[in-house]
C-alpha cells in the first residue's frame, strides 16, 4: 500500500512543529478541544478525577467529561490564566496559551491551540499533540482520522474505531507557511511570551459536576 500524496503537508508541518517546539513527534488536528480529549482517552482517565484550574477555557472540563473522567478543581488567584497547565495526574497539558520554542517537556502529551485572533500561531482554526512517546503518536495519528492509515481508505485495513477530527490538507499547508514567521533570519528560533487571556470561574456552574 502506498502513502496518499495529499498527506505529505500534513507531514512536513507536523515535522516542523516538533523541530520548533523540542517534541520527538507532534499530530496535527482540528481544533484543541479534541487533542486534548484523544490524549485523555489515550491516558485511560476513565473513572478517574482530573485537576484543572477553576478558571480555564470552558471546552477542558467538557473534554474530561467526554474521555470518563471527572472534575477537580484548582482555585487559581485573580480572573486571568496565563500559559500552560498538567490535567493532574495525566501526562496531558493544555497548552493553548503557550506556544514557543523548545517548550516542549518530555514524557508528556501537550495540547496545542492555532485557533482564535489571540494565538501566535494564527492558523484560523487548528490544534496539535506533542508527545516523544512513539506509540501514542501512532495511536493518535489514526484516532484523529477515523481509525484510518494514510492511505485511501479502499486500501486501508479498517481495524480500529476513530475520530473524525484531521486537519483538512489545504490548513495544513497554510500552517506550514505560517510556521517560517517563528524562526529569525540566521535561522535561529524566535521565542514568544505566555499568553494571558481572562476566564470565568468553571467551578461555580454545576454542569461540570458529575
Amino acid at each position: 500500500m502506498k502513502t496518499n500524496k495529499i498527506y505529505d503537508v500534513t507531514r512536513q508541518l507536523e515535522e516542523g512543529l516538533a523541530e520548533y517546539t523540542g517534541a520527538k513527534y507532534a499530530v496535527v488536528l482540528d481544533n484543541c478541544s479534541n487533542a486534548l480529549f484523544l490524549a485523555l482517552m489515550y491516558e485511560n482517565v476513565k473513572d478517574t478525577y482530573i485537576t484543572i484550574p477553576n478558571r480555564t477555557y470552558p471546552s477542558v472540563p467538557c473534554e474530561i467529561i467526554h474521555a470518563g473522567a471527572k472534575v477537580k478543581w484548582e482555585i487559581v488567584d485573580g480572573t486571568t490564566f496565563k500559559g500552560a497547565y498538567q490535567l493532574k495526574p495525566s501526562r496531558v497539558w493544555d497548552s493553548a496559551l503557550r506556544f514557543t520554542a523548545d517548550m516542549y517537556i518530555p514524557n508528556t502529551h501537550m495540547c496545542l491551540s492555532f485557533t482564535g485572533p489571540y494565538k501566535h500561531f494564527k492558523l484560523s482554526k487548528g490544534g496539535a499533540i506533542l508527545t516523544d512517546d512513539k506509540a501514542a503518536y501512532e495511536w493518535f495519528k489514526r484516532a484523529r482520522y477515523s481509525g484510518r492509515r494514510a492511505i485511501p481508505y479502499h486500501e486501508d485495513n479498517l481495524d480500529m474505531i476513530g475520530w473524525n477530527f484531521y486537519m483538512m490538507p489545504e490548513l495544513a499547508a497554510r500552517g506550514l507557511l505560517l510556521l517560517s514567521q517563528f524562526w529569525n533570519v540566521d535561522g535561529t528560533k524566535k521565542h514568544n511570551e505566555d499568553i494571558e487571556l481572562p476566564y470565568p470561574d468553571l467551578s461555580k456552574f454545576d454542569v461540570y459536576t458529575q
